[in-house]
């Protein structure tokens, strides 16, 4: 056996242990059907590196890991698109042809080249109905997962899953599903991060022709107050749940004071 022969299937384990950790490293990214369509939202501090972007008419992307790499990656998939759809017809655009071509490209890398990508990314498709959405997820080795519902990536994924997963509902309105993401990607006892520091994107079916549409400024501010406020079934609820208690305080037990 030759000097420093490292078996095909060492080398895979090692390849794929490398590329988890660049991913683990990153942000995580949130990907939620609403309902009008699928929701993106991830922490970036950073005004001109996209992390969630467009692809095509009602096809949109997200990513998490290397940027130089996810970013060839989404470029690549826009002139797929732009080609196929004036060679046949803008339909003929699919998210299920660019998981395809992005599973090819990320597999063939995975196995030939001494370095991995170290990406994961979705290719969304917003339907006529929620029935007709498409989520697909594909990790750095050229793996397609059929996602429904709700799919978390990148940084802490489980934990993020987990937490998005307590909250999110089949039809939430917009506020709250941007709730729910902001929940999941909040650590327990941390802060939130401001409007400007977050990327936020929806495929709203009932727009025409292009479905894509970045949320920030005043009516992203304005989606996280409504998001945060109860909604009239909570206000009703709230009562209820107290009503085990006196209906007044004892006089002098009232506190007056601010919550810390």
């Amino acid at each position: 056996m030759p000097f420093g022969y490292v078996s095909p299937e060492q080398q895979m384990r090692d390849k794929a242990d490398y590329a988890r950790k660049g991913i683990a490293r990153g942000r995580s990214v949130v990907v939620l059907q609403y309902e009008d369509g699928i929701l993106f939202v991830a922490p970036n501090p950073s005004r001109a590196l996209h992390k969630i972007s467009e692809i095509y008419d009602k096809i949109g992307f997200a990513a998490v890991g290397r940027y130089n790499e996810f970013e060839a990656l989404r470029l690549g998939g826009i002139r797929y698109a732009d080609i196929n759809g004036y060679n046949y017809a803008r339909d003929d655009v699919t998210a299920r042809g660019l998981a395809n071509l992005y599973a090819q490209n990320l597999g063939q890398i995975f196995t030939e080249s001494p370095k991995p990508f170290e990406v994961e990314i979705v290719v969304a498709e917003v339907g006529d109905s929620a029935e007709e959405d498409h989520i697909y997820r594909l990790t750095f080795d050229g793996s397609v997962f059929d996602e429904t519902g709700l799919v978390a990536m990148g940084g802490q994924a489980e934990a993020v899953a987990g937490r998005l997963k307590e909250r999110y509902r089949e039809g939430l309105p917009l506020p709250e599903a941007l709730e729910a993401a902001l929940f999941a990607l909040t650590e327990p006892g941390g802060e939130r991060p401001p409007a400007n520091q977050l990327e936020v994107a929806v495929l709203d079916r009932n727009r025409p022709h292009r479905k894509f549409l970045r949320l920030n400024g005043p009516r992203l501010e304005r989606l996280l107050a409504e998001g945060t406020t109860p909604s009239p079934a909570a206000a009703e609820a709230a009562p209820e749940q107290g009503s085990d208690l006196p209906p007044t305080a004892p006089e002098g037990d009232i506190d007056t004071g601010s919550n810390g």
